[in-house]
């Protein structure tokens, strides 16, 4: 068994593959409303889930192998209007920095749009 969590989780989708590849959830983030109550429904009651990811302090997240998450990529992806980090959504992949420095999980998997991959080196650091 490996211990993961799941960051801007909306419904589950990391969470539907995982669990059945064996993993156990131990936290999971979603701000939606309408995304939280079909998670809880879909996981049990979910009390692993807790909300805005900002306002969470990285030590209070339990420890993991793996942290998985698709942070929204609107503001990197060419269905969205490029503003990259000047868009607040694009913030969110701080947040996933953030946490990865201070729980150090054995492995990632995030989810980006193609333009993703062209950010500029100092913009990420």
């Amino acid at each position: 068994m490996f211990k993961y969590i799941e960051l801007f989780a909306g419904i589950g989708g990391f969470r539907s593959a995982l669990d059945k590849l064996g993993g156990k959830c131990v936290f999971a983030s979603e701000i939606d409303k309408f995304a939280q109550q079909s998670y809880k429904a879909l996981y049990n009651g979910a009390p692993e889930l807790h909300g805005d990811i900002t306002k969470i302090e990285a030590q209070d997240i339990p420890d993991h192998d793996l942290l998985v998450g698709g942070f929204p990529c609107q503001a990197f992806s060419i269905a969205g209007q490029r503003k990259g980090f000047e868009d607040t959504r694009g913030t969110l992949f701080f947040e996933i920095a953030r946490i990865a420095k201070e729980k150090q999980p054995r492995m990632m998997i995030q989810t980006h749009p193609v333009s993703y991959t062209h950010l500029r080196a100092h913009e990420t650091k």
